[in-house]
């Protein structure tokens, strides 16, 4: 197992040779944007890091993290609190992650464009995102009948803490409604895992015309689910169901680690030609699992399977030698419907684009370091 030690050298070589020297409209870290030439814009990568960066701050005090996370997001962010680079009207959830940046800015600093911009999420998108027939919110306008288990990070905790701020109960309880709702429909019960996606409509090819459900359980997305839930616990730490929710899903996901600690892309699909180790969903579930310990949700076991997933990465996936870090076998993006169509098969999940050094493993592994800074 590595040492507290050799995972900080780790991650400060990455702060000083990769995050602070990135520019805020391009960053190294932001993959996706590189490999298909994507114009910088308001996302939920880039608030994965800036995320990451304000929680090291608060272990470490490293005030260039703030300094830095505060510059970025204004890059972004206008003074009346306006993000020209993000269009309300597409309803999509991955927009509403950054608002946690936000809401943490504004604590911070006390500056109107923060409170301005977060009031802006939740009034011009989050109050009027369209939602299924069972209540929960669809994932985009361009998959307008659908649930994801992504968006129970990108935008539950938001609306969690937004909730809290606010003072209105209403909001807890619909953040609430809408993980139950994801239980009910989502989880298999067999193996307590969570298919990827739901069509309420059951119109797309992906989807089970019975169950609505797509066929296979993705690792991130069940790692995104993970982070949400283990977030949305400390938001909201007397709300059982939630807790229960976490501990179930890091029981199941724990009977699918492989002997060295890792989770496959499709965990339950160990004898599957071509599945392999996948670091950020492994880091998602070392990041859960560890903070899942520290608000008294988890066993002892399922502390060790985090700190030894968090080991492991590190220890196998990541190399520090050269000019800078190097973190190896992210699946690059995985989706469903679409074009070119995602029919999520495993033979679809297995094609998609391994990449280094993006920002979906990155952050996850700063954020379970300082989880294992807390414990």
């Amino acid at each position: 197992m590595m040492t507290i030690r050799q995972h900080e050298l780790a991650v400060h070589s990455y702060i000083e040779k990769m995050i602070l020297p990135s520019e805020p409209k391009l960053p190294m870290w932001n993959r996706e944007n590189f490999i298909y030439e994507k114009p910088a814009k308001w996302n939920y990568i880039d608030a994965c890091m800036i995320k990451a960066l304000t929680m090291l701050y608060d272990i470490n005090g490293d005030i260039r993290l703030m300094d830095y996370a505060i510059s970025f997001t204004n890059a972004y962010v206008s003074q009346d609190g306006s993000i020209s680079t993000m269009n309300a009207s597409d309803f999509n959830l991955d927009n509403i992650n950054g608002g946690k940046n936000l809401i943490r800015l504004y604590r911070e600093t006390k500056l109107e464009r923060y409170r301005l911009a977060y009031e802006r999420l939740y009034s011009q998108q989050l109050i009027n995102q369209p939602r299924l027939h069972c209540g929960s919110f669809i994932h985009k306008a361009i998959y307008h009948d659908q649930m994801w288990l992504d968006g129970a990070y990108m935008a539950l905790p938001f609306l969690a803490e937004y909730g809290i701020l606010e003072s209105k109960e209403e909001l807890i309880r619909d953040v609430c409604s809408q993980l139950e709702n994801i239980r009910i429909i989502m989880r298999e019960p067999d193996t307590g895992l969570y298919y990827h996606g739901y069509d309420e409509s059951r119109k797309e090819k992906w989807a089970d015309k019975k169950t609505g459900l797509s066929p296979q359980f993705w690792l991130r997305s069940m790692g995104w689910l993970c982070a949400g839930l283990a977030d949305i616990c400390e938001i909201i730490p007397a709300n059982t169901d939630c807790r229960d929710m976490l501990g179930e899903l890091l029981e199941a996901l724990e009977m699918y680690t492989t002997d060295s600690g890792m989770l496959l892309q499709l965990p339950a699909r160990p004898d599957l030609n071509g599945n392999y180790p996948e670091t950020s969903g492994t880091l998602l579930f070392a990041y859960s699992a560890l903070k899942a310990s520290r608000l008294g949700i988890a066993s002892s076991r399922i502390k060790s399977a985090g700190e030894k997933a968090l080991s492991r990465v590190a220890e196998d996936f990541i190399s520090c030698g050269g000019e800078v870090p190097v973190m190896r076998n992210i699946c690059l993006t995985a989706g469903l419907g679409g074009s070119p169509y995602r029919d999520g098969s495993a033979e679809y999940y297995l094609s998609e684009r391994v990449t280094e050094n993006d920002a979906k493993g990155i952050a996850p592994y700063f954020m379970a370091y300082t989880e294992l800074m807390r414990s």
